[in-house]
């Protein structure tokens, strides 16, 4: 009887493991159902990815995955794993330092658990994460709560094409078993990117020239008509578009034949590409936050090449970077054994500004459309004749379709040459303007200006400030101000120890972004002894536009030096009164519009006011700019207001004249 019973619980086990095994493969049967009905339904290889990952995670009922992508190392050359932002999580929170530190590593062959399964295509499991040797995201997966995790490769043919990692929230034996059908899923995925690469190899050589590999006509044509669709919702979106012609090319094609002209149309578009990639601060203020359309080069057939310039600051930054596309080709290329040099004509066609450019002979209604129904046909037609018309005048030159806006930006260019030289040579000089205290009528400081001396005269900043900014010279601007400032700083220090003078000068909302600032004004402070807590140094509302905590960093930083912060033109930006409490400032300046209808509306009053309350509300001096009559500094000073500069009591002046000022006052006390 004993023994009957022992064979029927024997048998029940058994039925029962049998079961679990059925339930078991039946789990994995669906899991692998649902990644192949996913895979199947969509086109993205992200959507198919972070859809696997979900599916396996809840089988799993392991709360972290994440997928890497292969590629090659731009320099080295070899394999690698970058991270994606594609995850499961079963929640953010706990898993948050393991997330950002995995987010900001790539694995080489063999590094890592991802690193290992890259290197021989295999899954690898790590059993206990804390005591790997070979897994450098350890302390973050320690503080995450991780302490086991296992990576499978997703193959195309022989090669790892991702890598998808798990992990679990306690110690976890190998599972062989479960190691083979994620491999089985690895390939299963990996036959969806391979027919996404295929579909993809589809597409591109529908849109791209076969020869150079660049956009051809079709997908120029399709860029061009989103740009002309994004300029009609912004009029202030200014773009042009290039039409390049290599000068010559026939003689090449003749002489060395169609295969030496084949390799010079690809090294040709090879060099613009290049040039085009690495224009940012030739046309683009450096610093710029905003996203903007890459630029497209295109290959139209022959020698012909066009190009889509988005985000342009004016016409001239068109023939900068034209000017630049000129340069990259001075070099002579070594084709079929000979040095050949290329020169090329450019045309250019600009939007939404500048007239359009008539075709010679055409009719009235064959003329193109006006700027706001500008189709893609007209810009490139303007173009080609721009070009034509290089050609006419001699070849291997740039021309505008209007030439109004080929004067325009020939002088623009002009203009930042010399102040690039000007920049070189340290021709700037410093003019100051006395800041004054309203109740004593005495000098307490100045503000350093630049002036730029050119042609016999001197150019106001209004003039070349926005250029310089542009150019990316600011900076060095800034610097040659700030030090000449302080020099004299010191130098009035030492003849009038008592007065305790201060000196203000202007920063650029782009100095504020670079992490050498605050070392180059210590060594300014430095080099010329000044007294760091008499200088002051102003910024403008538009620089709390970017990165607020990087601002606010730099700021604290700044002001650890022992310096003043000044709000220059305050009420004149855009975001300052909701951010004006964080930041570590010491004055607010009024505007001078706000200054300039003192004494002539009550509505002016009422908003000087309330800024000088908010400024003292805050424990911040307020400083009026502006002050042009006795009117101004009578209300001003009537308002509470301590600080005043402007033409009342002195415009800006030479270093000489503004120690004259100080004698004066000086010995008249």
């Amino acid at each position: 009887m004993e023994r009957e019973r022992e064979a029927r619980r024997r048998a029940e086990a058994l039925a029962e493991d049998r079961l679990q095994d059925i339930y078991a493969k039946q789990q994995q049967i669906e899991l692998l159902n649902t990644i192949a009905s996913t895979a199947n339904q969509s086109d993205s290889i992200a959507h198919v990815l972070r859809a696997a990952l979900t599916a396996i995670g809840g089988y799993l009922d392991w709360p972290v995955g994440h997928a890497y992508l292969a590629r090659q190392n731009e320099h080295s050359g070899a394999s690698e794993l970058t991270p994606t932002g594609i995850w499961h999580l079963a929640s953010t929170q706990p898993f948050t330092a393991f997330r950002e530190c995995t987010e900001d590593m790539s694995f080489a062959i063999g590094q890592g658990l991802p690193g290992r399964v890259l290197d021989n295509g295999e899954p690898a499991w790590i059993e206990d994460l804390a005591n790997d040797d070979n897994f450098p995201r350890a302390p973050q997966a320690t503080s995450s709560g991780l302490r086991s995790g296992f990576a499978f490769p997703v193959m195309v043919g022989s090669e790892v094409a991702c890598v998808l990692e798990f992990f679990a929230t306690k110690p976890t034996e190998t599972d062989p078993d479960l190691l083979w059908l994620m491999w089985q899923i690895g390939v299963q995925l990996g036959r969806v990117i391979e027919r996404n690469r295929h579909e993809e190899h589809l597409l591109h050589n529908a849109s791209h020239d076969q020869l150079t590999g660049l956009p051809n006509r079709r997908l120029f044509h399709d860029r061009l008509t989103h740009a002309i669709a994004r300029a009609a919702r912004d009029p202030f979106n200014l773009f042009a578009v290039l039409f390049v012609d290599i000068d010559r090319f026939k003689v090449v094609n003749d002489s060395l034949g169609h295969p030496a002209g084949d390799e010079l149309l690809v090294r040709v578009g090879q060099r613009l590409l290049s040039a085009l990639r690495s224009n940012d601060t030739v046309s683009r203020p450096q610093g710029e936050s905003t996203p903007r359309p890459d630029d497209t080069l295109a290959r139209l057939g022959g020698d012909e090449f066009t190009i889509l310039l988005e985000g342009l600051n004016e016409p001239a930054d068109a023939l900068r970077v034209a000017e630049r596309l000129q340069s990259v080709l001075h070099e002579p290329f070594s084709i079929a054994g000979q040095d050949v040099y290329v020169t090329v004509s450019i045309g250019i066609a600009t939007r939404p500004y500048g007239r359009t450019c008539p075709q010679q002979g055409a009719q009235a209604s064959d003329a193109p459309q006006p700027p706001g129904r500008t189709t893609p046909d007209d810009l490139m037609r303007e173009a080609d004749m721009a070009m034509y018309r290089a050609k006419s005048l001699g070849k291997a030159r740039c021309e505008f379709c209007d030439p109004g806006m080929q004067t325009q930006a020939l002088q623009s260019l002009a203009l930042e040459t010399d102040l690039r030289h000007a920049v070189e040579r340290g021709e700037f000089i410093v003019h100051y303007q006395p800041i004054m205290s309203l109740s004593q009528d005495g000098i307490t400081g100045f503000e350093a200006l630049v002036r730029w001396p050119r042609e016999g005269g001197l150019v106001a900043p209004d003039a070349f400030i926005g250029i310089a900014e542009d150019a990316g010279l600011i900076h060095r601007i800034d610097l040659q101000v700030l030090r000449t400032a302080c020099r004299q700083l010191a130098q009035w220090h030492a003849d009038y120890p008592d007065a305790m003078l201060t000196i203000s000068t202007n920063l650029s909302p782009r100095q504020l972004t670079r992490p050498e600032l605050v070392g180059e004004v210590r060594g300014i402070l430095d080099a010329t002894g000044a007294p760091p807590t008499q200088v002051r140094l102003e910024i403008t509302e538009t620089a709390t536009l970017g990165n607020l905590d990087e601002l606010i960093e730099t700021l604290r930083r700044l002001k650890a030096l022992g310096i003043q912060l000044a709000m220059d033109d305050f009420g004149t930006g855009y975001s300052s009164l909701s951010y004006l409490h964080r930041l570590p400032l010491d004055i607010l300046k009024i505007d001078r519009s706000f200054v300039a209808g003192l004494d002539r509306d009550e509505y002016s009053q009422r908003l000087v006011q309330t800024v000088i309350h908010m400024a003292r509300n805050l424990g911040l001096e307020a400083v009026a700019e502006g002050v042009e009559s006795r009117t101004h500094a009578a209300t001003l000073r009537a308002l509470g207001c301590t600080r005043a500069q402007g033409y009342h009591y002195s415009p800006p002046v030479a270093a000489e004249q503004a120690t004259e000022l100080l004698r004066t006052a000086f010995t008249a006390a």
